[in-house]
């Protein structure tokens, strides 16, 4: 037995529990439990490079702060396309429909590749412009636009290894990319000091650095990812032959994965809006906001995890034409992950100071400013952890159900709506401290309007599965469902 399969028994995989039928708090758990540790790496990367450019420079630190939300910003812009294709092979396998299945992810593979190879190489020629306008500083725009480069013309690794972890996910294999992201993130964290600091026969690229380390191992991933879904001995499997561009099938991709971009989009611009505020402070305030936002990524995996086990849950019980079911594992999941998140939040609210002080150099002139101001950020958001875990069950069914246009609607109006708004007013009247209280506030509201819309039982009418789509004519199936 190899390390892998080891390290997976310890794990229950999609032919060890049926999410649809049973009981639902157990295959729930296995299903979302690989997908928090799968999150802890992801988000181990940022703080990789978030703690190693910690102790390189504050200038640094303040640089992945502007560049972080538009790694994110570019990644939304593309990220329906993994969307729709987990939602389909979820509802496709909850139905039996193998061969569909296979279909979908094949071609969502394909159309994700072209996506990215777009989206990377507009990002490589407008990043500069971009963190201008978003107000970066003179030390820290070339710094910034240095890492962001890198990032752009890496972004098919990126990108492409968020799709394999989708694709897997919404057939309910969730052990697979969890082990995938174990390697690439341990590859990662050893290279980044080496390419720092220029360690041993490395040269000392600093902020570059970071960026190729994430790029080369998230390539590694990817690779990896690529030849476990071609074999198709674990999860969905993709064809050759499947692979040729369909725009016929790209249609249904972008109408169920438009609203889901258009989500991941306003989040994305809702941080770059917020950071274009926050540029108005001086460069300790923008590093800690950095940091705070890096540590709620870490907070808020559990709610990220269980809501894509909710989507998957959903999807397939919608497939199998069970939505009370996916009812019943919307609501568990909330009240779950709203416990969980509040004690957390209990935590992060009487030990902020410690928290921030792991990412700030205790050798740098500003570091005492940068550890109050991002305990302060800590503090006031601490107690609405909860409502977030709420809020990301309830979104995460809609996409099961193919409502990611309600999920992207509840999304821009907690950020848009509320959370920016709030934030540009109160920053004017109370300084950096008014936009700490948007987070908190919209938090709250977010996760009312979320469970208020989904008690309407409009999504029931989500089933994606009515929608035949033949293998063998797919120009006929996807006309007839244009109507």
């Amino acid at each position: 037995m190899g390390i892998g399969d080891r390290v997976g028994a310890l794990f229950k995989g999609p032919s060890e529990f049926d999410l649809t039928s049973g009981e639902i708090g157990r295959p729930l758990f296995f299903l979302s439990m690989p997908i928090v540790i799968t999150n802890l790496f992801q988000t181990a990367y940022n703080l990789a490079d978030t703690f190693w450019l910690g102790q390189y420079s504050t200038d640094a630190l303040a640089a992945i702060s502007f560049a972080f939300p538009l790694v994110f910003l570019l990644i939304s812009l593309g990220m329906g396309i993994s969307v729709a294709g987990s939602v389909l092979v979820a509802q496709y396998t909850g139905a039996g429909e193998g061969d569909r299945a296979e279909y979908a992810a094949s071609q969502t593979v394909t159309f994700a590749t072209i996506a990215s190879v777009i989206l990377g190489g507009g990002g490589y020629l407008f990043v500069g412009a971009f963190l201008d306008l978003m107000g970066a500083s003179e030390d820290v725009l070339p710094l910034a636009s240095s890492y962001m480069e890198v990032i752009s013309l890496g972004l098919v690794a990126m990108f492409g290894f968020a799709v394999f972890v989708a694709l897997m996910r919404g057939y309910g294999d969730t052990v697979t990319p969890m082990l995938v992201m174990f390697g690439s993130v341990v590859l990662n964290i050893i290279l980044d000091p080496f390419v720092i600091f220029g360690w041993g026969p490395f040269p000392a690229l600093g902020i570059e650095g970071a960026a190729l380390a994430t790029v080369f191992s998230r390539g590694v991933a990817l690779v990896v990812g690529l030849a476990i879904m071609f074999r198709g001995t674990r999860g969905v499997q993709i064809n050759i032959r499947d692979m040729v561009p369909d725009l016929t099938y790209l249609r249904r991709l972008v109408r169920i994965g438009l609203p889901a971009s258009v989500e991941g989009t306003g989040r994305a611009v809702s941080m770059n809006l917020l950071l274009f505020i926050v540029a108005l402070f001086p460069d300790p305030v923008v590093a800690a906001y950095g940091i705070g936002t890096r540590v709620f990524s870490v907070v808020f995996l559990p709610a990220i995890a269980v809501a894509r086990g909710v989507e998957t849950m959903t999807g397939q019980n919608i497939g199998s034409g069970n939505p009370d079911r996916a009812e019943r594992a919307a609501a568990l999941a909330a009240k779950t992950l709203f416990a969980i998140l509040s004690v957390a939040g209990v935590v992060v609210f009487f030990l902020p100071e410690p928290i921030v002080s792991v990412f700030v150099g205790a050798d740098q002139a500003d570091a005492a400013r940068v550890t109050s101001v991002g305990a302060q950020f800590l503090r006031i958001v601490a107690l609405t952890f909860g409502f977030i875990g709420i809020m990301r069950a309830y979104t995460g069914s809609f996409r099961g159900a193919g409502k990611t246009i309600t999920a992207a609607a509840i999304s821009v109006l907690m950020l848009g709506l509320v959370r920016f708004p709030i934030a540009w007013v109160a920053a004017g009247a109370i300084g950096e401290t008014g936009i700490w209280l948007s987070f908190a506030v919209s938090n709250v509201i977010g996760a009312a309007v979320a469970y208020a819309w989904y008690q309407r039982g409009t999504w029931r009418d989500g089933d994606l599965n009515a929608e035949r789509f033949d293998v063998d004519d797919p120009v006929a199936a996807v006309e007839s469902t244009d109507d």
